[in-house]
C-alpha cells in the first residue's frame, strides 16, 4: 500500500527504540535508514507484508553513517539486488570502504561486543552508491524525495522531504523523541555524540527543518512526530545547555581526561531538573533506564567537543 510504515527494528533488543522506515508508491519502495545486520529479516518481512519483492526496492537511504542507522546497509543491499545506496557526500566513502568505520567503532566498543552488535560489515561496490548535495531530488514512483544536509549531530548527515506527504525523515537532525518518554505533552532530546557536535549548526538545522513546516516529522528515534513547534523549542534549549556545558568544560581547569566526568555530572542534574516536571513519567525508574544510555553519549560527545576546542585553541597560540 503506498504510503509510509513504521518498521520497529528492535535495537539492542528493545522495542520503540530505533526504526527504519519503508517508503511505497505504487510498485516502488525505499528504505530510510536500516540500523543493523540484525534487523534487515525485519526490513524485508515489512515489505512483504506490502506485497512487494526485494527487487522493487530502489533505494536505500541513509540519513548517516553511524552504525544504529546505517549498519545493516551491506546485508541489506545485497537483498535487494536493483537498490542504489543514497549517501550524503561525505558518508558515501564510508560505504564504499567501511574499513575506517569498522576500525574506530571496534576500537570503541571492543571486538567481541561489536561482533555482537553489528557483525560483518562489507563493502558496498561504488557503482551502487548514489550521492545526493544539498537540495538535490530523486523520483520514487510518483513522488519526489529532496534532500537535506544537516550538521550538528553529524558532518555526514542529511535529512529527507517526501513532497507527496511534506513529511520528513529527521534521522537524528531532529532529536530523539522515545513514546516510553512521551507524558502529557511531547518530550525530546537532542544526540550530542561523538565524534561531530556542534551545537550552532545543530541548531541552524532544527531551524532549517521547522521552515519546510511539515506535515510531520520521523526521526529514527522513534516514530512520528506531529508537535513539531514543541519539540523544536526543547531541542533548541537543550542545546543551549549543551553548549554553555562545553564552553564550561573547555573553560575550566580540568584536566582533559576528567571532563567526562565533570560534563556527567552537570548533564544528569539537568535531566533530573526536567523530569521533576513531567509528573508520574519523572518518577518512573524507567524513564531513567530508558535514558541512561543516550545521556552517557551526550556526554562523550560534549566532553569530546570541549577537547578538541582546547587542542584548536593550543594549536592556535602555538
Amino acid at each position: 500500500m503506498t504510503g509510509i510504515h513504521t518498521i520497529d527494528t528492535h535495537y539492542l533488543g528493545l522495542a520503540e527504540v530505533a526504526a527504519a522506515y519503508l517508503i511505497v508508491d505504487g510498485d516502488r519502495a525505499a528504505f530510510v535508514d536500516n540500523n543493523t545486520n540484525e534487523a534487515v529479516p525485519r526490513l524485508l518481512a515489512a515489505l512483504a507484508e506490502q506485497g512487494l519483492r526485494p527487487e522493487q526496492v530502489d533505494y536505500l537511504i541513509i540519513t548517516h553513517v553511524h552504525l544504529d542507522h546505517a549498519g545493516g546497509t551491506s546485508a541489506l543491499a545485497r537483498a535487494c539486488p536493483n537498490a542504489k545506496v543514497v549517501a550524503h557526500p561525505r558518508a558515501a566513502p564510508h560505504v564504499i570502504d567501511p574499513a575506517k568505520l569498522v576500525a574506530s567503532a571496534s576500537a570503541v566498543y571492543g571486538q567481541a561486543e561489536f561482533d555482537r552488535l553489528y557483525g560483518t560489515i562489507d563493502p558496498v561496490a561504488e557503482d551502487r552508491v548514489l550521492i545526493m548535495e544539498d537540495e538535490q531530488t530523486l523520483r520514487l514512483g510518483g513522488r519526489e524525495l529532496r534532500f537535506l544536509h544537516t550538521r550538528g549531530h553529524a558532518n555526514h548527515h542529511f535529512c529527507i522531504v517526501d513532497t507527496a506527504t511534506n513529511a520528513i525523515f529527521s534521522g537524528d537532525a531532529f532529536g530523539l523523541v522515545y513514546p516510553a518518554l512521551q507524558g502529557e505533552g511531547t518530550f525530546a532530546i537532542p544526540s550530542t555524540s561523538p565524534t561531530d557536535f556542534e551545537p550552532e549548526l545543530a541548531r541552524e538545522s532544527i531551524r532549517r527543518l521547522v521552515s519546510e513546516r511539515p506535515s510531520c516529522i520521523y526521526p529514527t528515534h522513534f516514530g512520528r512526530v506531529t508537535d513539531i513547534e514543541a519539540a523544536a523549542g526543547q531541542l533548541l534549549r537543550h542545546l543551549d545547555f549543551a553548549e554553555r556545558l562545553r564552553d564550561d568544560a573547555e573553560n575550566s581547569d580540568r584536566p582533559d581526561e576528567a571532563l567526562e566526568a565533570y560534563c556527567r555530572a552537570r548533564l544528569f542534574d539537568y535531566f533530573a531538573g526536567l523530569l521533576d516536571g513531567m509528573g508520574n513519567l519523572g518518577r518512573d525508574p524507567n524513564t531513567w533506564s530508558h535514558l541512561k544510555l543516550d545521556i552517557d553519549l551526550n556526554v562523550q560527545g560534549i566532553a569530546f567537543a570541549a577537547n578538541k576546542r582546547r587542542r584548536k585553541a593550543q594549536t592556535a597560540g602555538g
